[in-house]
């Protein structure tokens, strides 16, 4: 059987790493749940210098594990997705990235930076968290109406996570003041989630949702994001 949709996997792989473990499960689990045949690939960052490397994908979701070889790379791929309705998903790095794009391709903020890679930038819009979140789990909120309280089917989870930088408070309000919505806070009322208000799919999260594959469990934003894929 040919595949019904075809993902590109946006990132520098690595086998050590427990997220790209998941994510090939995560996406054969859900792609099983809804009957769709599945192909996906791994797209190093290094190889996406112009949209034709990734044009011919029916959805992209931009991995953990940055910094990327390529900075501009994963940001090449996600403003093609944004820009052309391409269900997109992002966990971690691709949540920080997503951000990142946003802010300087929608906002104008050409000097938006990543903490990490430009630690002495003028707008740090992805900075170091206040308490590290490497191998920690804790309850998020999911806006109502968004996406992935959808996707969930609840207002509320426990969700894993394994990264030291977030969105920095300080450019929360200009940032989030539209299209790009809060998805989901934490108990702290720190955003975790965003997600684009318009018909195509395009939701990014600090979490990494795909971790629950590892134990088994459905991951229930892949599946969202496949059927946004196959429609």
């Amino acid at each position: 059987m040919q595949p019904n949709i075809t993902i590109g996997l946006v990132g520098d792989y690595d086998s050590s790493v427990p997220a790209h473990q998941a994510i090939p499960l995560a996406l054969r689990s859900a792609a099983e749940s809804l009957r769709l045949a599945l192909a996906f690939e791994w797209v190093p960052t290094e190889e996406i210098t112009t949209a034709s490397r990734i044009s011919y994908f029916n959805g992209l979701w931009c991995l953990p594990a940055s910094p990327y070889r390529n900075t501009d790379g994963a940001l090449l791929a996600i403003r093609h997705a944004r820009e052309n309705g391409v269900p997109f998903l992002g966990t971690c790095g691709g949540f920080q990235h997503a951000v990142i794009e946003y802010a300087r391709n929608v906002l104008g903020w050409f000097d938006a930076e990543h903490a990490e890679v430009s630690p002495n930038a003028v707008r740090p819009v992805i900075t170091q968290l206040e308490c590290s979140l490497v191998e920690a789990s804790a309850l998020v909120r999911f806006s109502p109406g968004s996406r992935i309280a959808a996707a969930y089917e609840t207002n509320q989870a426990t969700v894993g996570y394994r990264c030291r930088y977030g969105l920095n408070e300080q450019f929360r309000s200009q940032l989030l003041a539209g299209p790009l919505r809060v998805a989901s806070e934490d108990e702290n009322g720190d955003v975790r989630a965003v997600e684009l208000d318009r018909p195509a799919f395009f939701v990014a999260t600090l979490f990494q949702p795909e971790r629950a594959a590892l134990a088994g469990q459905p991951v229930p934003l892949a599946a969202a994001f496949l059927q946004a894929c196959a429609t």
